[in-house]
């Protein structure tokens, strides 16, 4: 295995203890859960605040969500295409939450990765660009019927979907009203 499956295969079995133990997991549980020996972590990163790093980064990336999102069939109708893509991304939202949240908690002097490549952070716009860009193409079908760019929509139902996806809320908006709320507005039937 090369360095990069082996820190990939690392980063994927870390992922599941920072959530349960935040900043406090160990690389020896990391060791356990990847089957590997410690020794072995330490040959693809130089501490265990890299590896927090790279938990951090990979919770954030956008890769797995825009293949969630492109995967979505376009034929459905536009609400069962903006019901599955708000399912998909309120998972990443709750996934990003779980282990920003454990690492929040429990970090105390883990430094924070900057923007860029590795382990760091990609840029805030970056990490909403291809998002938004699949969104895009699940309201293209429909263009002709719409009030605005699909381009547009995408960036409107996106941001929608960013504070939905928050836990803690006392009586959160089901993935069904915000795709209704999206698609109808808030006002009821007819009334103008």
């Amino acid at each position: 295995m090369d360095p990069d499956q082996r820190r990939a295969m690392i980063v994927a079995a870390a992922l599941p203890l920072v959530v349960e133990y935040g900043a406090s997991v160990t690389t020896a549980k990391i060791a356990r859960a990847a089957g590997i020996g410690e020794g072995t972590v330490f040959r693809v990163f130089p501490d265990k605040d890299a590896i927090l790093a790279a938990c951090l980064a990979e919770a954030v990336r956008p890769d797995d969500l825009v293949a969630h999102l492109t995967a979505i069939d376009t034929d459905q109708p536009l609400h069962a295409r903006l019901h599955e893509a708000a399912e998909v991304m309120r998972a990443r939202m709750e996934r990003m939450g779980a282990v920003i949240g454990a690492l929040a908690a429990t970090a105390g002097t883990m430094s924070r990765p900057a923007p860029g490549k590795g382990g760091a952070l990609p840029d805030r716009e970056a990490g909403f660009a291809a998002p938004r860009a699949a969104l895009a193409a699940l309201f293209a079908p429909d263009a002709d019927r719409l009030r605005l760019a699909p381009e547009r929509l995408a960036d409107a139902f996106q941001m929608l979907l960013v504070p939905a996806g928050r836990s803690g809320a006392p009586d959160p908006l089901t993935t069904g009203e915000i795709v209704d709320l999206f698609l109808h507005g808030a006002l009821a039937g007819d009334a103008g």
